[in-house]
């Protein structure tokens, strides 16, 4: 068995570009920077940013190239693949991209404009919701009124696990 799965999270370094194959499939191209702070051996911090190319096809990548631009906070989940290329420099290069498979905008809006943030995209499936919100998740109750807290003792054999 194998796995090859990345994850990150970064901003759009540019507005998604979409595109049509001659056979009419939509693919959209994001470029994601994610950032690494670290401190270096003198002891200062230091960050590095990392490019990274994303893909998405069909009905997400017309969703994703709508709704996404240049800054928006992505959550980008798909395979590591290869992709040579050549330089301007007449160098061969090799870039490692992200195939699509999974990009949620981290994006706040005002609930007042369609949508809100948090809408997921998957390759084979469109955002859940009228408007390509997402639904947000809450913990039980939250929102509820909390009833009073009993200050009974809890006997051990009652915690289910």
């Amino acid at each position: 068995m194998t796995l090859n799965k990345m994850m990150i999270i970064g901003n759009l370094g540019a507005d998604p570009e979409l595109r049509y194959t001659p056979s009419g499939k939509a693919v959209v191209n994001l470029r994601v920077a994610v950032n690494d702070r670290f401190r270096g051996q003198d002891g200062e911090w230091q960050e590095d940013t990392y490019w990274f190319r994303v893909e998405a096809w069909e009905q997400a990548a017309e969703r994703l190239a709508e709704q996404l631009r240049k800054g928006h906070k992505v959550f980008v989940e798909g395979q590591l693949r290869p992709r040579e290329y050549e330089g301007s420099d007449g160098q061969k290069r090799t870039s490692l991209d992200i195939r699509f498979a999974r990009v949620v905008s981290l994006e706040r809006r005002d609930p007042s404009e369609s949508g809100y943030g948090g809408a997921s995209f998957t390759e084979n499936a469109s955002p859940v919701g009228p408007g390509g919100e997402a639904p947000v998740a809450r913990p039980r109750g939250a929102g509820e009124a909390q009833p009073a807290r009993s200050t009974e003792a809890i006997d051990v054999d009652d915690i289910p696990f």
